[in-house]
């Protein structure tokens, strides 16, 4: 996973402020908390309202829709694990299962030790090498539960 900026709110002022002439900068305000912290900080949904003149409501409510942005920081190595319909058939669900129990936690969780996070991803467009993940960003594929649970301890 790459270098994550500490959480610090003049950072997030910052970056918000960067961003606030877009159209439709929510989204790209989202993103880019995201890609600096690893999630997007509670603090900025207040920081977001004020700068773009909407409720906190309007701004949580966007942040809640889309599934991709954490609320949280996570794990030191970060495993997506596709859910779609081809990696299922092929053997992803019992795959996932044995990860998630080999690392005592569930979809969208992170290890008590903070090394691990696991989420689901909805298609990777690996259906070829079905099941597939994401570890760290790199694509695996053909995975099986030990694959996942070695490619998630490396």
């Amino acid at each position: 996973m790459t270098s994550l900026e500490p959480w610090r709110p003049e950072r997030g002022e910052e970056i918000i402020a960067g961003l606030t002439r877009l159209d439709g900068a929510v989204l790209p305000m989202f993103h880019a908390l995201q890609g600096a912290f690893g999630h997007v900080p509670k603090e900025t949904v207040a920081m977001i309202a004020h700068a773009l003149n909407l409720s906190r409501a309007e701004v949580f409510g966007a942040l809640s829709f889309y599934h991709d942005f954490r609320h949280e920081p996570p794990g030191a190595r970060l495993v997506k694990i596709c859910r779609a319909e081809s990696c299922q058939a092929m053997g992803g669900e019992a795959a996932s299962r044995f990860l998630l129990a080999d690392l005592g936690i569930d979809w969208g969780e992170t290890t008590p030790d903070g090394a691990v996070t696991v989420e689901p991803v909805y298609c990777l467009g690996l259906c070829a090498v079905s099941p597939a993940a994401l570890v760290d960003g790199q694509p695996l594929g053909r995975v099986d539960g030990m694959l996942l649970v070695e490619a998630a301890r490396a």
